[in-house]
């Protein structure tokens, strides 16, 4: 019976490192030879002196099915009569002579925790209904497109009232129906999942992964994952998922010593682990790992259909001296992790060139041109968190009114550097666990205080340039700190205050969506300050425009303190008349305001409006002839 799988040329590409459908050879297969079905399997494992597939159909007995070496380190077998759903392992004996019973590093599907064994599946059946959206996404620019983000921990989001055990939770199908329905209502264009390749621990939410071809079992099984993801898709939003290629758990059925040596991580004990998680580093210098990786980010989205993934941890890829005390300096004697940069401009060369779908860097580093095409030099990512706006603004945000003044730069910085990268601002769940208190506990004085501060706050996010993202229950303002282990607040809606603020967050993903200049990120031109030095009155007023004229403009009014201004005095850029499409007071009053010839904030027409205490408001500016005939000049001279 012929049963050769991993061919000489899939050798060669996977120890180059660029076998990009790896996937479709490492693992369990269902397959037929000779007419007789069953099950392939292949294993990576250089250093094991003999291999073996345990499983349900052998009783789990050892040396029953045995592996044979097709190369100098990968081992493969066909186990006849093996169907979908046998529970499998492979038995490793390492070089001393021990056995280590490990999960398959390619399997699609793993038993719920604390069971870690191996699931055969067949991942073809599945019939996709999201071609159109496929075909709509491709060539298109993100940057150009309106993004708001919502973050999402499926295991706390809701918790499934029939069932009687300790998680309580959703299934994947129920996930998508509930889930479309109530980003549809709130106006977001994207999901993004928080972790859900399989991991062991609860507590670390997804982030300390075991399973980097699997999806968790806690919410169903892969077909009910590609059901939600073509669910969203159907409704017209985007999906994104969580994924770490810097680290692993040590679980001894894992990646960590797994034919006995440091395979996937580094030898280097100065390199071998991040001692602020206790997890092991991936080591990217070996091609076969980088192709591991490589090959799990190009599965996500050619199987699953992802629209991006969020890389967690960046700046610990980037940086051998992250976290460490001692670290291992690189060939030229820095601190930078050369293995890692590498790496992202290869993943992210090879998903320009093969997908529409793109990375998004959590990243806390200063390194330039993470979102600079690899092309020019850069590291090629599609997105990167903002994260110095996102500290800046918060501590900005917990100062007391009275003492904000003293803090404006805080609110204003992010200015000076916004365009040189492309941006998420992200409010994202880091900032609402571990005694940092929930989004609208963050501000000080009286529960409406804080609502008005909340509201003011996502305003001005809003207006200022980035896609945006918000965590789960910071658009209806939960008050508790985040618990993976319950279900947000939802009884809050009901509530005057907190529905107000969820319905603000709806009317602004509302005008986000609805209006390109908040949305056009790639050119400076499109954001001007009216005042941005106004500490006095801690105000921040500010216009959001079209590269070419003030068509279409809208200007931004944010007051954080408890001060309210019959008339307040504002600079505007033309002059006509003004309306009002959008305050955080729930009175919903629209109203027109025409400007006079009067110089204010160094432009040449005013206009005066009333600001109430912790008010935001957005005007939309007039359009003019004489803007009109500049925006057909324009155009026509980009079209032609």
């Amino acid at each position: 019976m012929q049963d050769r799988f991993f061919g000489e040329m899939d050798s060669y590409l996977f120890h180059r490192g660029t076998h990009y459908e790896i996937f479709e050879k490492m693992g369990a297969h269902p397959d037929s030879v000779d007419g007789v079905r069953g099950v392939r399997f292949a294993l990576w494992a250089p250093s094991a002196r003999a291999v073996c597939v345990v499983h349900d159909g052998n009783g789990w007995t050892k040396w029953a099915d045995v592996m044979r070496k097709t190369d100098d380190s990968v081992w493969e077998l066909f186990v006849p009569g093996m169907t979908e759903g046998v529970r499998y392992k492979y038995l490793l004996v390492r070089a001393d002579g021990s056995e280590v019973m490990k999960t398959d590093p390619y399997g699609f599907y793993t038993e719920l925790r604390p069971a870690n064994a191996s699931v055969v599946r067949d991942l073809s059946r599945y019939e996709w209904n999201d071609a159109e959206w496929l075909e709509n996404r491709k060539g298109r620019d993100p940057l150009s497109e309106p993004m708001s983000v919502y973050e999402v921990h499926l295991g706390s989001w809701k918790k499934d009232s029939d069932k009687h055990d300790e998680d309580r939770f959703l299934n994947y199908r129920r996930l998508a129906g509930e889930l479309a329905e109530y980003v549809c209502y709130m106006g977001y264009t994207h999901v993004e999942l928080m972790g859900i390749c399989e991991y062991p621990f609860d507590p670390s939410w997804g982030y300390q992964v075991t399973g980097y071809y699997s999806p968790t079992s806690r919410y169903g099984t892969p077909d009910d994952l590609m059901y939600f993801i073509d669910t969203m898709h159907g409704h017209g939003i985007g999906v994104i998922l969580d994924w770490v290629p810097a680290h692993f758990p040590k679980d001894e059925n894992g990646l960590s010593d797994f034919d006995g040596t440091p395979l996937y991580e580094y030898s280097d004990p100065l390199r071998a682990e991040y001692p602020e998680w206790g997890t092991k580093a991936f080591d990217l210098g070996k091609k076969e790992v980088s192709n591991f990786l490589i090959g799990s980010a190009l599965f996500w989205i050619n199987k699953y259909h992802v629209d991006a993934l969020r890389v967690d941890a960046v700046a610990a890829m980037m940086y051998n001296s992250f976290s460490r005390d001692e670290w291992r300096p690189n060939m030229y004697g820095g601190n930078t992790n050369l293995e890692s940069f590498e790496f992202f401009r290869h993943l992210n060369s090879i998903l320009k060139e093969r997908t529409d779908a793109y990375l998004i860097a959590e990243d806390s580093s200063a390194l330039p041109g993470i979102t600079t095409p690899t092309s020019e030099g850069g590291f090629g990512f599609g997105f990167k968190w903002n994260m110095g706006w996102m500290n800046d603004t918060l501590r900005y945000a917990e100062k007391d009114p009275i003492y904000r003044k003293y803090h404006h730069s805080l609110m204003t910085h992010t200015l000076d550097y916004v365009f040189d990268e492309r941006f998420i601002l992200v409010l994202s769940h880091d900032e609402v666990v571990y005694g940092k208190g929930s989004m609208l506990n963050k501000f000080p004085g009286s529960l409406p205080d804080r609502f008005g501060s909340l509201k003011t706050f996502y305003t001005m996010m809003a207006g200022h340039p980035g896609k945006k993202l918000l965590f789960m229950g910071q658009d209806f303002a939960q008050e508790r700190e985040w618990d993976y282990r319950s279900s947000l607040d939802w009884h809050l809606c009901d509530d005057p205050g907190h529905r107000e603020v969820m319905d603000c967050v709806r009317e602004l993903n509302r005008i986000y969506r609805s209006h390109p200049v908040l949305y056009s990120d790639g050119d400076r031109r499109t954001f001007e300050w009216i005042n941005g030095s106004d500490a006095t009155r801690s105000t921040f007023s500010f216009i959001r425009r079209n590269p070419w004229n003030y068509n279409n403009a809208l200007i931004f009014v944010c007051n954080f303190t408890p001060q309210g201004y019959r008339y307040y005095d504002l600079g505007v850029p033309e002059d006509g008349i003004y309306r009002r499409i959008f305050c955080t007071y729930p009175d919903g009053r629209e109203y027109k305001v025409k400007s006079y010839p009067d110089e204010c904030d160094g432009r040449p027409h005013r206009i005066t409006i009333e600001l109430r205490p912790y008010e935001s408001v957005i005007f939309e500016a007039p359009a003019s002839r004489e803007n009109d005939k500049q925006t057909t000049n324009a155009e026509g001279e980009e079209n032609g």
